[in-house]
Protein backbone atom coordinates (compact mmCIF):
# COMPACT_ATOMS: atom_id res chain seq x y z
CA UNK A 1 0.00 0.00 0.00
CA UNK A 2 1.47 3.69 -1.24
CA UNK A 3 2.27 5.77 1.85
CA UNK A 4 0.86 8.81 2.35
CA UNK A 5 3.76 11.91 1.89
CA UNK A 6 3.94 14.23 5.37
CA UNK A 7 2.07 16.82 3.12
CA UNK A 8 -0.84 14.68 2.29
CA UNK A 9 -0.71 13.62 6.25
CA UNK A 10 -0.73 17.29 6.90
CA UNK A 11 -3.53 18.52 4.85
CA UNK A 12 -6.00 15.54 6.31
CA UNK A 13 -5.00 16.41 9.41
CA UNK A 14 -6.42 20.65 8.52
CA UNK A 15 -9.23 18.80 6.39
CA UNK A 16 -9.75 17.08 9.93
CA UNK A 17 -10.29 20.29 12.04
CA UNK A 18 -11.85 22.25 9.88
CA UNK A 19 -14.62 19.22 9.48
CA UNK A 20 -14.63 19.17 13.17
CA UNK A 21 -14.89 23.22 13.42
CA UNK A 22 -17.80 22.83 11.15
CA UNK A 23 -19.94 20.08 11.68
CA UNK A 24 -19.58 19.53 15.50
CA UNK A 25 -18.45 23.24 16.31
CA UNK A 26 -21.36 24.94 14.09
CA UNK A 27 -18.38 27.53 12.84
CA UNK A 28 -18.84 29.17 9.15
CA UNK A 29 -16.50 29.03 6.80
CA UNK A 30 -15.61 32.43 7.46
CA UNK A 31 -14.85 31.51 10.70
CA UNK A 32 -12.41 28.62 9.93
CA UNK A 33 -10.74 30.60 7.41
CA UNK A 34 -9.92 33.12 10.32
CA UNK A 35 -8.89 30.20 12.82
CA UNK A 36 -6.61 28.34 10.43
CA UNK A 37 -5.27 30.96 8.83
CA UNK A 38 -6.46 30.24 5.19
CA UNK A 39 -8.64 31.83 2.87
CA UNK A 40 -12.21 31.06 3.00
CA UNK A 41 -11.95 29.11 -0.49
CA UNK A 42 -9.10 26.89 1.15
CA UNK A 43 -11.73 26.10 4.39
CA UNK A 44 -14.53 25.48 1.92
CA UNK A 45 -12.19 23.03 -0.06
CA UNK A 46 -10.64 21.73 3.35
CA UNK A 47 -14.44 20.56 4.98
CA UNK A 48 -15.23 19.28 1.73
CA UNK A 49 -12.08 16.96 1.58
CA UNK A 50 -13.03 16.12 4.82
CA UNK A 51 -16.38 14.39 4.11
CA UNK A 52 -14.62 13.25 0.71
CA UNK A 53 -11.82 11.14 2.89
CA UNK A 54 -14.78 9.89 4.95
CA UNK A 55 -13.34 12.10 7.71
CA UNK A 56 -16.39 13.33 8.84
CA UNK A 57 -19.76 11.12 9.52
CA UNK A 58 -22.75 12.88 9.89
CA UNK A 59 -25.59 11.10 11.64
CA UNK A 60 -28.89 12.65 11.43
CA UNK A 61 -30.72 13.46 14.89
CA UNK A 62 -33.70 15.00 14.05
CA UNK A 63 -36.87 13.08 14.03
CA UNK A 64 -39.12 12.85 11.37
CA UNK A 65 -42.72 12.52 12.31
CA UNK A 66 -43.39 10.20 9.75
CA UNK A 67 -40.42 7.63 10.47
CA UNK A 68 -41.49 7.73 13.95
CA UNK A 69 -45.41 6.69 13.34
CA UNK A 70 -44.38 4.17 11.20
CA UNK A 71 -41.91 3.04 13.95
CA UNK A 72 -44.91 3.17 16.41
CA UNK A 73 -46.89 1.56 14.38
CA UNK A 74 -44.74 -1.91 13.85
CA UNK A 75 -43.85 -2.01 17.30
CA UNK A 76 -47.47 -1.74 17.84
CA UNK A 77 -48.51 -4.43 15.41
CA UNK A 78 -45.26 -7.18 15.56
CA UNK A 79 -45.20 -6.71 19.68
CA UNK A 80 -40.96 -5.32 19.38
CA UNK A 81 -39.55 -3.62 22.55
CA UNK A 82 -38.25 -1.47 19.62
CA UNK A 83 -38.17 -0.11 15.99
CA UNK A 84 -35.99 2.68 14.52
CA UNK A 85 -37.15 3.83 11.28
CA UNK A 86 -34.93 6.20 9.26
CA UNK A 87 -35.76 7.87 6.06
CA UNK A 88 -35.23 6.38 2.86
CA UNK A 89 -33.38 7.43 -0.25
CA UNK A 90 -35.97 7.77 -2.58
CA UNK A 91 -33.59 6.58 -5.35
CA UNK A 92 -32.11 3.74 -3.31
CA UNK A 93 -35.09 2.23 -1.02
CA UNK A 94 -32.93 -0.18 -0.14
CA UNK A 95 -29.95 1.21 0.29
CA UNK A 96 -27.99 0.17 3.77
CA UNK A 97 -26.49 3.60 4.51
CA UNK A 98 -29.28 5.23 6.50
CA UNK A 99 -30.19 2.15 8.76
CA UNK A 100 -26.16 1.19 9.21
CA UNK A 101 -25.48 4.65 10.84
CA UNK A 102 -28.64 4.05 12.98
CA UNK A 103 -27.57 0.36 13.93
CA UNK A 104 -23.86 1.77 14.56
CA UNK A 105 -25.48 4.20 17.19
CA UNK A 106 -26.93 1.41 18.57
CA UNK A 107 -24.07 -0.88 19.03
CA UNK A 108 -21.99 2.48 20.18
CA UNK A 109 -24.89 3.36 22.79
CA UNK A 110 -24.12 -0.62 24.30
CA UNK A 111 -20.64 -0.15 24.08
CA UNK A 112 -20.46 3.05 26.26
CA UNK A 113 -21.41 1.43 28.79
CA UNK A 114 -18.96 0.79 31.89
CA UNK A 115 -20.83 -2.52 32.63
CA UNK A 116 -19.46 -5.51 31.57
CA UNK A 117 -21.65 -6.72 28.43
CA UNK A 118 -21.44 -9.34 26.01
CA UNK A 119 -22.73 -8.43 22.53
CA UNK A 120 -23.34 -10.90 19.89
CA UNK A 121 -23.10 -10.78 15.86
CA UNK A 122 -24.54 -12.01 13.23
CA UNK A 123 -22.74 -11.29 9.84
CA UNK A 124 -24.07 -9.57 6.50
CA UNK A 125 -23.08 -6.71 4.57
CA UNK A 126 -25.29 -4.45 6.27
CA UNK A 127 -23.88 -5.30 9.22
CA UNK A 128 -20.13 -5.12 7.95
CA UNK A 129 -21.30 -1.26 6.88
CA UNK A 130 -22.45 -0.87 10.59
CA UNK A 131 -19.57 -1.48 11.46
CA UNK A 132 -17.77 0.77 9.52
CA UNK A 133 -20.16 3.69 10.62
CA UNK A 134 -18.59 3.15 14.28
CA UNK A 135 -15.96 5.37 15.78
CA UNK A 136 -12.36 4.09 17.37
CA UNK A 137 -13.65 3.19 20.68
CA UNK A 138 -11.44 1.86 23.96
CA UNK A 139 -14.07 -0.85 25.48
CA UNK A 140 -11.63 -3.90 27.28
CA UNK A 141 -14.66 -4.63 29.36
CA UNK A 142 -16.88 -6.25 26.73
CA UNK A 143 -17.12 -9.51 24.88
CA UNK A 144 -18.26 -9.78 21.18
CA UNK A 145 -19.02 -13.24 20.65
CA UNK A 146 -19.81 -14.64 16.73
CA UNK A 147 -23.00 -16.30 16.25
CA UNK A 148 -21.66 -17.99 13.02
CA UNK A 149 -18.54 -19.16 11.35
CA UNK A 150 -17.48 -17.31 8.45
CA UNK A 151 -15.72 -20.36 6.43
CA UNK A 152 -16.80 -22.17 3.40
CA UNK A 153 -15.69 -26.23 2.98
CA UNK A 154 -12.25 -24.51 1.39
CA UNK A 155 -11.16 -23.07 4.25
CA UNK A 156 -12.17 -19.51 2.58
CA UNK A 157 -13.72 -16.73 4.44
CA UNK A 158 -16.39 -14.48 3.83
CA UNK A 159 -15.53 -11.03 3.42
CA UNK A 160 -18.67 -10.12 5.25
CA UNK A 161 -17.87 -11.11 8.75
CA UNK A 162 -17.64 -8.31 11.03
CA UNK A 163 -16.32 -9.49 14.76
CA UNK A 164 -12.35 -9.14 13.97
CA UNK A 165 -13.15 -6.03 12.39
CA UNK A 166 -15.26 -4.76 15.16
CA UNK A 167 -12.88 -5.95 17.63
CA UNK A 168 -10.07 -3.57 15.92
CA UNK A 169 -12.48 -0.65 16.01
CA UNK A 170 -13.78 -1.20 20.08
CA UNK A 171 -10.23 -2.85 21.51
CA UNK A 172 -12.87 -5.30 22.37
CA UNK A 173 -12.04 -9.01 23.58
CA UNK A 174 -13.84 -11.14 20.99
CA UNK A 175 -14.30 -14.62 19.89
CA UNK A 176 -14.91 -15.74 16.49
CA UNK A 177 -16.29 -19.18 15.49
CA UNK A 178 -14.09 -21.54 14.78
CA UNK A 179 -16.72 -23.24 12.19
CA UNK A 180 -17.56 -23.34 8.65
CA UNK A 181 -21.11 -22.37 7.55
CA UNK A 182 -22.03 -25.60 6.67
CA UNK A 183 -20.62 -28.64 7.41
CA UNK A 184 -20.27 -31.60 5.30
CA UNK A 185 -22.66 -34.18 7.15
CA UNK A 186 -24.32 -34.85 10.25
CA UNK A 187 -21.67 -36.53 11.54
CA UNK A 188 -19.05 -33.90 10.93
CA UNK A 189 -21.14 -31.59 12.44
CA UNK A 190 -21.48 -33.16 15.66
CA UNK A 191 -18.22 -33.46 15.88
CA UNK A 192 -17.60 -29.75 15.07
CA UNK A 193 -19.88 -28.99 17.77
CA UNK A 194 -18.10 -31.14 20.15
CA UNK A 195 -15.02 -28.79 20.17
CA UNK A 196 -14.63 -27.41 23.74
CA UNK A 197 -13.75 -24.38 22.33
CA UNK A 198 -17.04 -24.06 20.44
CA UNK A 199 -18.97 -24.95 23.76
CA UNK A 200 -17.55 -22.24 25.19
CA UNK A 201 -18.91 -19.74 22.73
CA UNK A 202 -21.85 -20.70 22.77
CA UNK A 203 -22.44 -20.69 26.17
CA UNK A 204 -21.35 -17.17 25.86
CA UNK A 205 -24.45 -16.63 22.97
CA UNK A 206 -26.25 -17.71 25.40
CA UNK A 207 -25.68 -15.34 27.98
CA UNK A 208 -25.80 -11.83 25.44
CA UNK A 209 -27.11 -8.92 26.66
CA UNK A 210 -27.38 -7.88 23.19
CA UNK A 211 -27.55 -9.24 19.61
CA UNK A 212 -27.38 -7.85 16.30
CA UNK A 213 -28.50 -9.78 13.07
CA UNK A 214 -28.88 -9.43 9.39
CA UNK A 215 -31.81 -10.87 7.52
CA UNK A 216 -31.26 -12.48 4.10
CA UNK A 217 -33.89 -13.06 1.25
CA UNK A 218 -33.73 -16.13 -0.54
CA UNK A 219 -33.72 -16.71 -4.55
CA UNK A 220 -30.97 -16.03 -6.75
CA UNK A 221 -29.74 -12.55 -5.09
CA UNK A 222 -29.52 -14.67 -1.55
CA UNK A 223 -26.18 -13.75 0.53
CA UNK A 224 -26.02 -17.62 0.63
CA UNK A 225 -26.40 -17.91 -3.01
CA UNK A 226 -24.38 -15.16 -4.18
CA UNK A 227 -21.46 -15.98 -1.49
CA UNK A 228 -21.60 -19.29 -3.22
CA UNK A 229 -22.95 -21.30 0.22
CA UNK A 230 -25.43 -22.97 -1.83
CA UNK A 231 -26.13 -23.82 -5.14
CA UNK A 232 -28.97 -22.55 -7.11
CA UNK A 233 -30.17 -25.68 -7.41
CA UNK A 234 -29.93 -26.19 -3.85
CA UNK A 235 -31.46 -22.44 -3.24
CA UNK A 236 -34.44 -23.28 -5.68
CA UNK A 237 -35.08 -26.94 -3.32
CA UNK A 238 -35.23 -24.23 -0.53
CA UNK A 239 -37.47 -22.23 -1.68
CA UNK A 240 -39.71 -24.98 -3.25
CA UNK A 241 -39.88 -26.28 0.24
CA UNK A 242 -41.43 -22.69 1.40
CA UNK A 243 -38.00 -20.84 2.20
CA UNK A 244 -38.51 -16.95 2.47
CA UNK A 245 -35.58 -16.29 4.81
CA UNK A 246 -32.38 -16.70 6.79
CA UNK A 247 -30.77 -15.42 9.64
CA UNK A 248 -27.12 -16.60 10.46
CA UNK A 249 -27.56 -19.32 7.86
CA UNK A 250 -30.74 -20.95 9.56
CA UNK A 251 -33.29 -20.65 6.82
CA UNK A 252 -37.48 -20.28 7.69
CA UNK A 253 -40.83 -19.74 6.06
CA UNK A 254 -43.08 -17.16 5.73
CA UNK A 255 -44.43 -17.85 9.40
CA UNK A 256 -40.85 -17.72 10.72
CA UNK A 257 -40.72 -21.61 11.05
CA UNK A 258 -37.88 -23.39 10.39
CA UNK A 259 -37.54 -25.36 7.30
CA UNK A 260 -36.96 -29.33 7.73
CA UNK A 261 -34.37 -30.71 6.20
CA UNK A 262 -32.12 -29.38 3.86
CA UNK A 263 -28.80 -27.03 4.11
CA UNK A 264 -30.64 -26.73 8.34
CA UNK A 265 -29.61 -29.79 8.42
CA UNK A 266 -25.97 -28.90 8.27
CA UNK A 267 -25.96 -25.38 9.95
CA UNK A 268 -23.32 -24.93 12.37
CA UNK A 269 -24.16 -21.52 13.72
CA UNK A 270 -25.64 -21.34 17.16
CA UNK A 271 -29.11 -22.63 17.28
CA UNK A 272 -31.92 -19.86 16.23
CA UNK A 273 -34.55 -19.25 18.76
CA UNK A 274 -37.34 -16.79 19.68
CA UNK A 275 -36.09 -13.78 21.04
CA UNK A 276 -36.11 -13.82 25.02
CA UNK A 277 -35.85 -10.63 27.29
CA UNK A 278 -32.71 -9.10 25.83
CA UNK A 279 -32.93 -6.98 22.61
CA UNK A 280 -32.19 -8.67 19.16
CA UNK A 281 -31.60 -6.12 16.61
CA UNK A 282 -32.81 -7.51 13.38
CA UNK A 283 -31.12 -4.84 11.07
CA UNK A 284 -32.20 -5.02 7.33
CA UNK A 285 -34.29 -2.91 4.58
CA UNK A 286 -35.02 -3.25 0.88
CA UNK A 287 -37.99 -4.56 -0.76
CA UNK A 288 -36.80 -7.83 -1.52
CA UNK A 289 -36.19 -8.32 2.33
CA UNK A 290 -39.69 -7.80 3.39
CA UNK A 291 -41.08 -11.15 3.08
CA UNK A 292 -37.55 -12.55 5.05
CA UNK A 293 -38.38 -10.07 7.43
CA UNK A 294 -42.25 -10.70 7.73
CA UNK A 295 -41.13 -14.56 8.57
CA UNK A 296 -38.39 -13.34 11.20
CA UNK A 297 -40.97 -10.88 12.94
CA UNK A 298 -43.44 -13.78 13.10
CA UNK A 299 -40.96 -16.45 13.74
CA UNK A 300 -39.91 -13.77 16.90
CA UNK A 301 -36.50 -14.25 16.08
CA UNK A 302 -36.04 -10.90 16.43
CA UNK A 303 -37.75 -8.50 18.94
CA UNK A 304 -36.00 -4.87 17.71
CA UNK A 305 -36.10 -3.61 13.93
CA UNK A 306 -33.80 -1.09 12.46
CA UNK A 307 -35.06 -0.01 8.83
CA UNK A 308 -36.00 2.84 6.83
CA UNK A 309 -39.02 3.92 5.74
CA UNK A 310 -39.73 2.32 2.39
CA UNK A 311 -39.61 -0.92 4.53
CA UNK A 312 -41.64 0.01 7.33
CA UNK A 313 -44.36 0.91 4.67
CA UNK A 314 -43.98 -2.45 2.92
CA UNK A 315 -43.82 -4.57 5.98
CA UNK A 316 -46.75 -2.72 7.39
CA UNK A 317 -49.02 -3.56 4.05
CA UNK A 318 -48.44 -6.87 3.70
Amino acid sequence: MKQKTSAEVSRLDDAARAGWLYYVAGNTQDEIARKLGVSRQSAQRLVSLAVSERLIKVRLDHPIAHCMELSSLIVERFGLKSCEVVPSDPDAPGSPIGIAQAAAAEMERQFRSQQPKIIAYGTGRTLRASVDQLPAMDCPQHRIVSLLGNMMSDGSASAYNVIIRLADRINARHYPMPLPVFARSREELQLLHNQEAVHNILDLIRQADATFVGIGNMGPSAPLAVDGFVSLDEMRAMENAGAVGEITSWVYDRNGALIDGHTNDLVASAPLLPAGEKPVYGVAAGDIKVPAMLGALKGKFINCLITNESTAEQLLKA
